[in-house]
């Protein structure tokens, strides 16, 4: 059977040892992702969570990508290490979808929280700070402010994502925040923040 006849059978199979064994094995980067997928969506916990581990560390950025997007699917069985390590991973693509994971995490670690407010000011790609940003919004621990507020003074993109984030936080620097981004260049960002003072 040839990798896309094998890719279109793991699509539909609910033969979940036969899943996790082409996770494991399978020579063709495509239908370890595809397989990946299966699992995740479907099988047991047991089952799609250590294959999901696996693959978070397989050799072809496309299996470590597909890890990274269908870690939210998990919940809190999605170990925080993992995603940390995606979000460190050298391919951009990677690194932005494990900072979303993060963000959608039941229980992020004090450690990924802190991973993901590093990334926010530091990280070399902009995709990866805009994630990052967005993921601390979501999660609103007051802990990560600075970030939020560094990111505010980002490129435009990233801004407007940081002003939508600070909507999870309270406080006289927010509202001092809000009312900056009312002058900014870019009219996303003066829209977002008029509608947060507004709300």
């Amino acid at each position: 059977m040839d990798a896309t006849a094998r890719a279109t059978s793991a699509a539909t199979t609910s033969d979940w040892p036969a899943l996790v064994d082409l996770v494991r094995h399978d020579p063709d980067a495509r239908v370890r992702a595809v397989a990946l997928a299966r699992l995740v969506g479907d099988a047991p916990r047991d089952l799609s969570r250590d294959a999901w581990a696996h693959a978070a560390a397989d050799d072809d950025r496309r299996v470590r990508l597909r890890a990274a997007q269908v870690a939210p699917q998990l919940g809190r069985s999605a170990a925080c290490s993992t995603l940390l390590a995606l979000l460190a991973d050298d391919d951009l693509w990677v690194a932005e979808a494990a900072a979303y994971a993060i963000g959608e995490h039941p229980r992020p670690t004090a450690r990924a929280v802190s991973a993901l407010a590093a990334a926010t000011t530091t990280h070399r790609d902009a995709l990866v700070r805009e994630a990052a940003v967005a993921a601390l919004g979501a999660l609103g621990d007051p802990s990560t402010l600075p970030a939020v507020l560094h990111a505010c003074d980002d490129k435009p993109a990233i801004r407007r994502r940081a002003v939508l984030a600070l909507a999870a936080f309270e406080g006289e620097q927010v509202e001092e925040r809000l009312r900056r981004a009312l002058g900014d260049r870019d009219w996303q960002v003066r829209q977002a923040a008029e509608d947060l003072l507004r709300a």
